[in-house]
């Protein structure tokens, strides 16, 4: 198993992408630290199918919008594992909004969960890293939207392409160290939010899409597993796409972006 023996933490991990990055891990052997904010008992799931495949889990809130919280967070899991050898920044807020309709608190709450908390974690991650000597990974989960615009998303792409920014920054920064950081973006999902958004997101989106669909979370488990164990020992730095062919094509439903907007208001 690629992650035997290890320990990671995965932000936002009660549900959608995290949650599947999360049992993924588990199922590579390693100790999982759950990250949540709103969703205990989507946590508590998930930590229960950790447990049954016999691995080590601990559950912890916090808001990663708040360096106290995300601080916090680190002495807790700390006082559980010796050490910590990948990091998942995954947890992240969509902030649908028309443009003329995003305020400073959507713009704040956007960026403030996705780009600060995900440098603040990787922080927090690399100066437990650095005191155990462990040469670990830090993996950044983003979007398609950071490189190809989508409307109704200023708040939310712009903090993803901060993110690709942040990834190239942390790699020159903690190489020294043994301390790997790479980023990679999914396309369309089928989480809940989009799905709630839009009852005919996979249809709708699909027909975007090369592959000629949208994608499940257990599809993002691959990548991260690459990026989070020895298989990347040689790869820092880097983002890739994990879309379907979205990025090289870029089509967008104009009926999808304007409905999950109005729903978002």
């Amino acid at each position: 198993m690629r992650l035997s023996g290890k320990t990671v933490l995965v932000t936002g991990a009660s549900k959608g992408i995290g949650r599947a990055l999360a049992l993924g891990c588990a199922r590579e052997g390693a100790d999982v630290i759950l990250n949540y904010n709103s969703d205990r008992a989507g946590a508590d799931a998930a930590a229960a199918e950790i447990k049954a495949l016999g691995r080590r889990t601990l559950v912890v809130r916090a808001d990663l919008a708040k360096v106290a919280q995300i601080d916090r967070m680190f002495a807790t899991a700390r006082k559980h594992f010796a050490r910590l050898d990948v990091l998942i920044n995954n947890a992240g807020l969509t902030g649908w909004a028309g443009f003329f309709d995003t305020t400073e608190a959507k713009w704040d709450v956007v960026l403030d969960t996705n780009l600060k908390g995900t440098f603040f974690c990787s922080l927090a991650a690399a100066r437990w890293m650095k005191e155990t000597k462990t040469p670990g990974s830090i993996v950044n989960v983003s979007t398609q939207c950071a490189q190809l615009a989508v409307k109704n998303l200023v708040a939310y792409g712009t903090s993803k392409a901060g993110i690709h920014g942040l990834t190239k920054q942390l790699a020159v920064e903690l190489a020294a160290l043994g301390i790997r950081v790479n980023t990679f973006a999914p396309g369309p999902v089928n989480v809940d939010r989009n799905l709630k958004d839009d009852p005919d997101y996979r249809d709708v989106w699909g027909a975007m899409i090369p592959l000629g669909r949208t994608a499940e979370t257990e599809e993002m488990v691959g990548p991260a597993l690459f990026l989070a164990s020895n298989d990347s020992s040689y790869v820092t730095g880097q983002t890739f796409y994990v879309d379907g062919g979205w990025t090289v094509q870029g089509m967008v439903p104009s009926s999808n972006v304007e409905k999950a907007a109005k729903k978002n208001k």
